[in-house]
């Protein structure tokens, strides 16, 4: 639901940050598209429009600068954003609807109501079967919308999250780009794409990243504007590491792991890494021709990922692609590569992107959970034996995963791929 700000990754790195998870489109396929726009188009105007969209300075200004210029917008996609065509997103198969909802036809995506699972008593089968529940959805789709969860009003609540995240990209270009910057050890940056530098083919995003691990030394360095920006992107911060941690420890009692190992866990579920990735999908005049966000898995334990009620992530299940309508007050969780290698390939680590459209912006939160950096991470003892459960997964730490990135495109799985052991046959990545 969102890939990890290579700017970021490098923070506990002297590695150079690697191109985007988006596939590179070869300049000549670049060149074609200028050439195509010459000569489908008589008019010089547009001609010396499509030059000024390459503008590399132009780019770097972010999609939201870009749309905004001049005060009528852009009406063409520069080939900077225009995806190859095996990567263009096609029509939806279907939608995941909502279980109980009256959703679409298809696969529904599960609705884990966390306000049951506290109500339950420990022991009980009412607890068990709700925690059976959030079992199956880890395994079978790797993502679910969870319901009860107490973050949609006042203090810390989605609602004001997104309304001052809204308010932000609403600043004029000037205030916003008082916090772009190349200095990739910086605690809030805003941005655009991944690596804006190095892609081939740019992503039609604009984002804020803020790092959370340490809010009270941070704090103080996130954006002035809005002026409540600090007090409610802290709030929502908190509430989100408290809900991570509420889930990690039903998560961990349905795989079966308690006592001593599942405090362990826990506890560094509570001294683990956050960071927050406030995103803004602009109005795009070609959309069938990009992505908001390409193909990607997230590298973490769990993501909760807040989102306005315009459509636009999209999940691959059963060898297809499916849009997830948001529900109204649910957070979406997704599981990331870490916890798919501790559960030992149990809970699935999904695939997925953000479409854009042509008529409304999007506006998402996704808060990407971890434990600490410095944390070997491998299959969980209690979920492997020598017969039924081999071991599928080598352990593997954050500083892996940041060399792998340094020297390979760290596109769709690839990374949780090279963490297989050779003697275990592939999964089967269609529905992961």
């Amino acid at each position: 639901m969102a890939i990890l700000d290579l700017d970021d990754l490098a923070r506990n790195s002297n590695t150079t940050a690697p191109p985007c998870h988006a596939h590179a489109a070869p300049a000549s396929n670049q060149r074609l598209r200028q050439a195509e726009c010459k000569a489908g188009d008589p008019d010089p105007r547009h001609h010396a429009d499509a030059e000024e969209e390459e503008d590399d300075e132009l780019l770097l200004k972010g999609v939201r600068h870009l749309c905004e210029r001049g005060g009528g917008g852009i009406t063409r996609l520069p080939a900077r954003y225009v995806l190859p065509p095996s990567d263009r997103p096609a029509a939806p198969d279907h939608r995941i609807g909502i279980a109980g909802a009256g959703g679409g036809s298809g696969s529904l995506i599960p609705v884990i109501d966390l306000a049951r699972l506290r109500a339950a008593p420990p022991g009980g089968q009412e607890r068990a079967a709700a925690l059976a529940e959030l079992d199956a959805a880890c395994r079978d789709y790797g993502f679910f919308q969870v319901v009860g969860h107490g973050l949609a009003d006042g203090a810390g609540g989605g609602i004001a999250m997104l309304d001052v995240a809204r308010r932000f990209f609403d600043l004029p270009f000037g205030e916003r780009a008082r916090h772009m910057s190349l200095d990739i050890r910086a605690a809030v940056r805003y941005g655009t794409s991944f690596n804006q530098l190095n892609d081939g083919v740019l992503c039609w995003r604009d984002f804020l990243k803020l790092v959370c691990d340490d809010l009270g030394a941070v704090v103080p360095t996130w954006p002035e504007a809005p002026a409540d920006l600090r007090e409610v992107v802290s709030s929502y911060a908190r509430s989100c590491r408290r809900l991570f941690r509420e889930l990690m420890e039903a998560a961990l009692e349905a795989l079966g792991i308690g006592g001593a190992a599942a405090g362990e866990v826990l506890a560094d579920c509570d001294a683990g890494s956050q960071m927050l990735m406030v995103n803004c999908f602009p109005a795009c005049p070609e959309p069938e021709l990009t992505l908001g966000m390409p193909p990607h898995s997230d590298y973490g334990f769990l993501t909760v990922l807040l989102q306005d009620q315009v459509n636009g992530l999209e999940v691959r299940h059963a060898d297809r692609w499916v849009l997830v309508d948001p529900l109204p007050g649910a957070l979406v969780v997704n599981v990331g590569d870490h916890f798919e290698m501790y559960s030992n390939g149990r809970y699935k680590s999904v695939l997925h992107r953000v479409r854009v459209n042509s008529s409304r912006s999007r506006i998402s939160v996704a808060s990407l959970h971890s434990l600490p950096p410095a944390r070997v991470i491998g299959p969980a003892p209690e979920l492997v034996d020598d017969v039924k459960n081999p071991r599928m997964y080598m352990d593997t730490d954050f500083a892996t995963f940041l060399d792998y990135l340094s020297s390979a495109e760290g596109k769709h799985k690839s990374f949780l791929q090279t963490r297989r052991l050779t003697t275990v046959p592939p999964a089967d990545t269609t529905a992961s």
